[in-house]
């Protein structure tokens, strides 16, 4: 049975097409024939990439009928919104052409079906999908975008050949600054096709692949507050999407040390790097990680701030999904609040 919604904002749930050919649908020549869906490559999960009971009895893969996610996530737990992040895999594509044609096609496609046929309430909210290896390109299709009374962020993979607090990068963060879009950062391609690995070689197995992704987003965060991103753009939020939260304290204790010392070398900076999180960093609960015993969660949770920082994530359909009812153990009810809905829903204005 439905239960009686208690606001949740759910930041990261994925919708899927039916079959290839709904992307193809928004594809021209010859970038049509050349499209074959083939996603991240060889770093997949070795059993299933999806909860078995989300597929649906309609056929398709989890996540791509509206109406049976709505039974068994939105309606079940009580959702109010469903942030959406669709899965273009656009960003390991080393010609950039084709790559911001994938990103265009997927946007169509959402915008068309998730953003409209399916939701006369209003639930889903979308993410534009870019291909950051053209970052003019992605601030264009940011452009087109920017207006649709649904997408509320901008979207793009964390596997890049470079840090993102670099400047080629500039034209993207322009463009959601002027908008006024979060850029979301969510990973799957790291180490495929063009991109970097961000541990020294190629893991054995997909364990280690999968175990090892925050480091990836911890770099990328650390050299957005290094560069000076967020002097240069003021009004620009990130939002770290699935890349786990545990790591955030030590990693910006240790930054904040390097800063006292080395502060000349970024003259730029006008308060420690921790202090920039606040007012522009978000990050999304899912994969929430786990100690044995709760109250050491909860110490986790005070000294990254999640009051003001995290949101909360199911990651649905995906295998690791966390339930709403079991991800956090005793919360204080403020809180609770706070990272199930109010963080986002000041973020993306809901």
């Amino acid at each position: 049975m439905a239960k009686t919604k208690r606001g949740i904002i759910d930041c990261d749930v994925h919708p899927y097409p039916k079959n290839r050919e709904e992307i193809k649908a928004f594809l021209s020549q010859p970038w049509k024939d050349r499209y074959n869906s083939s996603g991240r490559g060889f770093f997949g999960n070795p059993v299933h990439g999806e909860r078995l009971d989300s597929r649906p009895p309609s056929g398709g893969p989890g996540g791509s009928d509206p109406d049976f996610l709505r039974g068994q996530h939105i309606n079940h737990y009580g959702i109010d919104h469903c942030i959406l992040l669709p899965r273009a895999f656009c960003n390991l594509h080393p010609d950039p052409d084709f790559a911001t044609a994938i990103a265009a096609a997927y946007n169509e496609w959402l915008a068309a079906t998730w953003l409209s046929e399916y939701n006369s309430d209003g639930v889903f909210k979308g993410s534009i999908t870019i291909a950051h290896q053209d970052p003019q390109a992605a601030a264009a299709e940011i452009k087109r975008w920017a207006d649709h009374p649904h997408f509320v962020q901008v979207m793009t993979d964390s596997g890049a050949r470079a840090p993102f607090g670099q400047r080629q990068y500039y034209p993207i963060y322009e463009a959601c600054e002027k908008y006024g879009l979060p850029l979301a950062i969510h990973p799957g391609t790291d180490g495929m096709g063009i991109n970097i690995q961000p541990t020294p070689g190629y893991p054995t197995h997909y364990i280690e692949w999968h175990t090892c992704l925050s480091l990836g987003f911890q770099a990328h965060l650390v050299s957005f507050l290094t560069e000076g991103v967020f002097e240069r753009f003021p009004g620009l939020k990130i939002v770290l999407v699935e890349g786990g939260v545990a790591w955030l304290p030590a990693l910006m204790w240790r930054l904040d040390a390097e800063y006292k010392a080395l502060r000349f070398e970024v003259p730029w900076l006008k308060k420690r790097p921790s202090e920039y999180l606040r007012e522009h960093v978000r990050l999304t609960s899912q994969p929430l990680e786990r100690p044995d015993q709760d109250k050491y969660l909860l110490q986790t949770l005070e000294m990254m701030d999640a009051e003001h920082i995290l949101m909360f994530s199911s990651d649905y359909p995906h295998w690791d999904f966390d339930s709403p009812q079991l991800a956090f153990p005793n919360l204080p009810k403020e809180l609770h609040q706070r990272i199930f809905s109010d963080n986002a829903r000041a973020l993306y204005r809901l």
